[in-house]
């Protein structure tokens, strides 16, 4: 006979959540969970303290990892790549934010099949270069594109990125996620092959690339679309102001 499964420590993602919702700082917040899920696991101080102890000390030069990266896309933002993006990326031919964006989550999700999770990523690709690209291809199709098409392209990068990602690291035998799923079905009585998880995951993975493309579809025709509305809205007004008795 199987024994119940303690559900109790999985409150430590419910202080997760409160606390990022509340914006309390995010060390607190961890602290917090950290101590909420041991509680609820019945383990003892020391211990709990211990395992803390043992996670700073392996993580404690995560920020230099960080902000290492961090510092030369800076340097490089500040030299002007961004506009080096925009202005190559403009003398493409038949380049739009859309196929640009398409691109991308290929070669994203591609990669992060193969274990590559570390290839892309917002701030290290999406800000300094995909984003610009897209809005650069943007701009040179529908020149004067408003702001909020042109916070939506960012936001379509952005989302593209989280797409690849997310479904192309299923692919990977070896991703975290996949070695979670046959933890708890062994834990069920169920036997599954990581491999066999992972070859499911590429359905879904194909699934999940021909929606987004298609939403990448609707983005250019909606730019197409807003550029219209600009110039008949322009030239509705120019008439108005030409017509009889029109105040000057």
């Amino acid at each position: 006979m199987q024994s119940a499964v303690n559900l109790w420590p999985l409150l430590g993602v419910v202080v997760i959540v409160l606390g990022f919702v509340l914006r309390a700082h995010p060390v607190l917040v961890v602290v917090a969970a950290c101590f909420t899920t041991g509680f609820a696991a019945a383990m003892p101080v020391e211990a709990l303290l211990a395992s803390l102890g043992a996670a700073f000390i392996k993580t404690r030069n995560l920020p230099l990892i960080y902000l290492l990266p961090l510092a030369a896309i800076g340097l490089l933002e500040r030299f002007g790549l961004r506009e080096h993006a925009q202005t190559v990326i403009a003398k493409v031919r038949g380049a739009t934010a859309g196929r640009i964006l398409m691109v991308y989550l290929t070669v994203r999700e591609g990669a992060a099949a193969l274990g590559l999770t570390s290839l892309g990523g917002h701030p290290n690709m999406v800000r300094p270069l995909v984003a610009p690209m897209a809005e650069g291809a943007a701009e040179n199709r529908h020149p004067g594109i408003s702001d909020r098409m042109r916070h939506k392209v960012r936001a379509m990068a952005a989302a593209t990125d989280n797409v690849g990602l997310f479904f192309g690291e299923d692919i990977f035998v070896a991703f975290g996620a996949i070695v979670l799923m046959q933890t708890i079905l062994r834990g069920e009585g169920i036997e599954v092959d990581p491999l066999h998880i992972a070859l499911w995951g590429i359905p879904t993975a194909i699934c999940a690339w021909i929606i987004h493309a298609w939403n990448l579809r609707r983005l250019d025709i909606e730019l197409r679309r807003d550029m219209l509305m600009a110039a008949t809205s322009a030239v509705q007004a120019a008439l108005t102001d030409k017509q009889p008795g029109s105040p000057l």
